[in-house]
This record gives C-alpha cells, structure tokens and sequence, in this order.
C-alpha cells in the first residue's frame, strides 16, 4: 500500500505541479497584457456601425488603439477606468463639411470666417473634420502647415478645383487656375489629407469648373463634393453629372439660387430620388442657410435620408440656428430616425464616403478616436436656417470625446478625481 500511495504521490506531482504552474503563469502573463489596458471605458452602449454592435459593451484603449471590445472587462486589468454606464460610446463623429482655414484675412481662405477645429469639435465628440474646399492647389501647403499640421482633432479636406480655395471675390471664379492636373497631383502628394474635390459658387454659365472638377476627382479615384451655390445649372443637370459616391452638400437647402429637392406639393422630386438611387450621397452641410425644415421633414418621411452630418461649420454659423453637429443629429432624433442610424451617420457612413475605412470605427487595432454621448430629455426647441422651429423631448450631448486614445473633452468630470466640495 505504501509504494502504491508513493505512486500515486509521484504521479500527482508530475501532473499536477506542471498544471499549476501553467496557471499561474497564465495569470502572471494576462496580468502582464493587462497592464497594456491605459484607458477603460466601462459600462456604456456600445454602437459601431461597422461592426454591427448595439449592445452595453466595455472598450478597452492601449496604446492609442482600440485593445478589446467585450463585455465585463475586468476593471483591475485598467491602469484608468471611466464609468460610461447609461451612456452611448460611439466611433469619434466625423464633420463632413467645415471651413477651418483660419487666419487674419477677410473670408475663409486663411481668414477669419474660418474657424480653428479644435476650438469647437472635442466638445461636440467630433475628432475628425473634413474642410470643404476652403484651400486649392496654391494655398493647400499653407493650410496644412498653419492648421493640420498644428491641430489635435485631425483634419482632412476636399481640395477646390479652385486655385487658391473659397475667396469671396471673383478669383475662385477665374477658370484659367482650374488646373485638373495640379489639383489631382496635390491630392496625389497630400494623399493622407485630401480626400476628395469641391465645386464651389460659380456664377457663369458654362459647365467647365464643374467638369474639371469631376475630370479631377476621376484622376484621383476619389469623390466629388458639390457646394450647390452654382445658379446657372439646374439641380437636375447637376445631379445628372455626378457618378455614384459623389456628394450634394446643402442638400436640404431652400434658397432663391437653387432649385429645392422636394417641389411645391411636398414631394421630393422623381431625379433627386433616382440620383440616391444611383449612389449619390446627399450631406447635410446646414450653415446659416443650408438647411430647412420644410425640405428636411418630407424627404426623410420620403426616404430621402442624409448620408452625413456636415455642419458647414465656421465662426457665424455655429452661432446661428445649427450651432453643433450634436444639435443637428438631434435634430433628426425628434424628427423620428433611431439612434443607430444617426449614429452611423455621424461616424461609419461619413468615413465610407471619404473612403476612410480606417475611421468612424471601433475595430480592435483601429486608431481609438471615441465619442461618449448622453442622450439628455427635457424641453427643447430646434432651429432651421429659415427661422423655424421644431420641439423636441431628447438632445444628444457629448460627455466624454477620446482622440487617439487621449481625452480631450470631459463635460461634467467623468475621468476627473471626485473632490468633496466645501458647502
């Protein structure tokens, strides 16, 4: 009996021992991978278009990159854990329309109708702005030097077919410095900051700064943002011209210089719906005039839905009746579209339009650009850019917005050490 015990003693210990130690090196080494964790966003709904979540998830940051998306990640694996429960934890939301070439001359090419990015996108979740054409192939390497070059929200931009950009003189007018090829090889050059070509306001009646515009964009496999502002072409030949992935910004606007998308009986016009059908895009871009609710309301209750959030953000309107892409996503939640897809919108959908994959997403090894949204319920009101209001009962606010990793907004002090206050 005893040398069988002994057996069975020797026999545990070849098996067991090796087992135990496998363990504990398991957690030595998950401990170790653990420590990777810099950022844990805790307790929140996740909802990522791309990869068809809607559900309470925790997101998990190293590095700078997305690390891990599950649920009930351990808070102990975080060297920084931020409860997000109750919350929304979208993709960083991506502003398809700005003007953010800022500087101290008058208008928006490096002037002062322009607005630095950082100063209003963190606090509205934004971590990605896309500049409408406010440079052209002469100005671009200013621009990027003086504002991408120096900005934390990152920055992309349609390049005008323009030479110096969106002036408020004739000179975005002057056809001769509609250059194709140095538009499509400054694009070729900035390929990590261009993602398109913008057709701006023209006044002639000709079609060739909108075909070397398109021409342009053709070259570079890229899309084509038209402006609207070009009252010499109708909406239907305009419309007719863009290939599919192209993009109608103001696409809600109601102004004497452009033919509306819904007509005089409230019903979206038969072209506008089979230009989306074609695979037209239709941005928001709602400025101080870009966007109304009698064009808005039909068309979403048609099926003519905005691709994207543009706001035509720059220093006048966003004191006027857009104010904040929030305000505007908001907007269409009273008007009846569900969180997920507004949420794609703002994120996923914008980023496929650019042909960004690489953003507008929370996928494991993606860059962790992340907006923390509240969705908050009260009494509000909702201004278009005719002065006309809608009321709502819920309004989209941004708590917490994570560019790269790093928080570079915090409303009310999510990630801030709690302080009893002296009363």
């Amino acid at each position: 009996m005893n040398k069988l015990s002994n057996f069975r003693r020797l026999l545990s210990s070849v098996f067991i021992v090796p087992l135990v130690i496998g363990l504990l090196f398991s957690v030595f080494a998950f401990q170790s991978k653990a420590q990777d964790i810099d950022l844990l966003l805790k307790g929140g709904h996740v909802i990522d278009a791309k990869n068809n979540i809607d559900r309470k998830m925790d997101v998990a940051i190293s590095a700078g990159k997305i690390f891990r998306v599950a649920a009930d990640i351990p808070a102990g694996t975080a060297k920084k854990v931020v409860d997000v429960s109750g919350l929304i934890v979208a993709p960083g939301l991506i502003n398809m329309h700005t003007h953010v070439y800022a500087g101290s001359n008058s208008g928006f090419t490096d002037g002062t109708s322009s607005q630095l990015p950082d100063a209003f996108a963190p606090r509205a979740g934004i971590t990605t702005v896309v500049d409408a054409g406010t440079s052209g192939w002469r100005t671009f390497p200013d621009f990027k030097a003086k504002v991408i070059d120096n900005s934390t929200t990152r920055v992309l931009a349609f390049l005008s077919i323009a030479a110096s950009g969106y002036s408020n003189d004739k000179a975005q007018e002057n056809i001769a410095e509609m250059d194709v090829q140095k538009t499509a090889e400054t694009i070729n050059k900035y390929a990590d900051n261009l993602v398109g070509v913008r057709i701006g306001r023209y006044d002639g009646t000709e079609w060739t700064p909108f075909d070397r515009a398109s021409e342009a964009a053709k070259l570079v496999n890229k899309p084509l943002f038209v402006e609207c502002h070009l009252p010499m072409y109708s909406l239907e030949d305009q419309l007719n011209k863009m290939r599919s992935g192209d993009i109608m910004t103001h696409a809600f606007e109601n102004v004497s210089e452009r033919m509306t998308v819904v007509d005089e009986q409230g019903k979206v016009r038969p072209f506008v719906l089979a230009a989306q059908k074609r695979g037209v895009l239709f941005d928001i871009g709602h400025g101080g005039g870009g966007f109304w609710f009698n064009q808005a309301v039909p068309s979403f209750k048609q099926g003519l839905w905005p691709n994207s959030f543009g706001t035509d953000e720059h220093r006048t309107s966003m004191n006027s009746g857009m104010k904040t892409m929030l305000n505007v996503m908001s907007k269409y939640l009273n008007m009846g579209m569900g969180i997920p897809d507004i949420i794609a919108r703002g994120s996923w959908n914008a980023a496929k339009s650019i042909k960004r994959d690489d953003l507008g997403n929370l996928s494991v090894g993606s860059v962790a650009d992340i907006a923390v949204l509240s969705v908050n319920t009260g009494k509000f009101g909702f201004v278009d850019s005719g002065n006309n209001k809608i009321n709502g009962d819920r309004k989209f606010e941004a708590e917490l917005t994570v560019r790269a990793g790093k928080i570079i907004w915090d409303l009310n002090g999510l990630s801030a050490k709690s302080m009893v206050a002296n009363k």
